[in-house]
């Protein structure tokens, strides 16, 4: 089924009330409820006190991993490289993807997301069937949600902490053997041993699941991974007011018939009264232009499709999915330095700019075909490109006509966005 069909039947269906619940109402998500069974197994499993850390103590060792360059086989790159506390735990720079590897010059596949916010709250990845085949007829079918990653491939966050560690392109580690030799030689080494016992690097594998669980506590547990320090808090909290500009911002973000950004990037307080990290942990096809900075796209047989790989390969025979990535939060998107899972642009208000003339300029966003139109969606094969959304506001105009802002209309939207940058992060 085509994706249009697709996102029409998340506005009102089973998926988005899920998305809600878990997102918007800040319900404990059913990753970070496995999280905490993980540190309950390992201290059941581990008997003597010393071998029975706390949470909070795998929490303090968790952090030291994270900021450990010596894990990588460069020496040089640690978690925080690419996701920098001062950057909302996102990239520092404006790079489209980063650079890993043993000689740090080789490329990422994808452009780096943020840790803030979402990593507590994401809910495991899941497909709802719907068992009523008139209600599938009627209304589609329903979208996948959750997951950790642009593809949301990883439902734990100790399964995700691996890939960095291990990936070619990343920290670059032959295998957990060798990212434990390198834990056994760094300074916190008596840490592990005080925490597990003093012959836990007898057991290799056991100290490697360790350590991924420790990152994954540090993760959750530390606030500076959702502080809620946003003039946007503070308003929703009635301590502050938006200016004119970033109310007028605020109505277009919302406007079902303008941005319609509201509607996949929730912002309205839960029924609890949690704040919204503006993402429902859904997947959308954007048709994103191809990024030429990606030395991956020098193949022209070479396409990232999301939920159908390359990195993700369970989900390949669900064509309608491919070109799909998760949305993400747009909680501090204002600092970054590259937009969409490519990396294609490095403006916000160019990356808005693309989401309201994709359709009705296509030859200022795509390259010219053989016809002399412009080939849209040309990051995605032919035959996959009816998957991209043509059926909401506002990527249903046409080549010609009006776009549904103004350039003083995007202005008055990243004027809105960046009412979502918090205190501590750097613009």
């Amino acid at each position: 089924m085509p994706r249009v069909a697709l996102r029409h039947r998340i506005r009102i269906g089973i998926a988005v009330c899920a998305a809600l619940l878990l997102s918007a109402c800040g319900q404990r998500s059913e990753s970070a409820h496995e999280s905490a069974q993980s540190a309950a197994a390992l201290q059941a499993s581990t008997p003597t006190p010393a071998a029975s850390p706390t949470p909070s103590a795998l929490a303090a060792l968790g952090k030291k991993i994270f900021f450990d360059p010596s894990l990588s086989a460069s020496g040089r790159l640690s978690c925080a490289s690419c996701h920098s506390p001062e950057h909302a735990y996102a990239a520092a720079n404006a790079r489209a993807v980063q650079l890993g590897g043993p000689k740090l010059d080789r490329q990422g596949a994808r452009a780096v997301p943020s840790l803030r916010y979402v990593l507590n709250r994401t809910p495991v990845w899941s497909k709802v069937f719907i068992s009523n085949q008139a209600e599938r007829i009627l209304e589609g079918d329903e979208p996948p949600v959750g997951g950790f990653g642009w593809d949301g491939r990883f439902n734990t966050l100790h399964e995700q902490a691996a890939f960095p560690l291990l990936a070619a392109n990343e920290m670059a580690n032959a295998n957990a053997d060798d990212v434990v030799a390198k834990l056994q030689r760094a300074a916190y080494a008596d840490d592990i041993r005080q925490l597990f016992g003093a012959q836990i690097f007898d057991d290799r594998q056991s100290v490697y699941s360790k350590a991924l669980i420790a990152l994954e506590r540090f993760e959750l547990e530390d606030t500076s991974f959702h502080p809620y320090s946003s003039k946007y808090d503070d308003y929703l909290d009635g301590k502050a007011q938006l200016s004119e500009a970033e109310r007028r911002g605020l109505m277009l973000f919302d406007d079902p018939q303008r941005g319609n950004c509201a509607s996949c990037h929730i912002d309205r307080k839960g029924a609890d009264g949690s704040h919204p990290l503006f993402t429902d942990y859904q997947f959308e096809a954007l048709g994103v232009p191809r990024n030429a900075e990606l030395r991956a796209n020098r193949d022209p047989r070479y396409f990232d499709q999301g939920l159908c790989g390359p990195l993700r390969s369970d989900q390949v025979a669900e064509k309608q999915y491919c070109g799909m990535f998760k949305t993400p939060s747009l909680r501090n998107v204002a600092t970054r330095g590259a937009f969409f899972h490519n990396g294609r642009f490095h403006t916000l208000e160019d990356a808005l700019r693309f989401y309201v003339q994709r359709d009705t300029d296509p030859q200022r966003w795509y390259p010219r075909g053989a016809d002399g139109r412009a080939d849209k969606f040309d990051d995605l094969p032919l035959s996959l490109r009816g998957n991209v959304d043509v059926i909401d506001q506002p990527l249903t105009l046409h080549e010609g006509e009006t776009p549904a802002w103004s350039d003083a209309e995007i202005a008055d939207v990243a004027a809105f966005l960046r009412t979502l940058t918090d205190r501590d992060v750097h613009p």
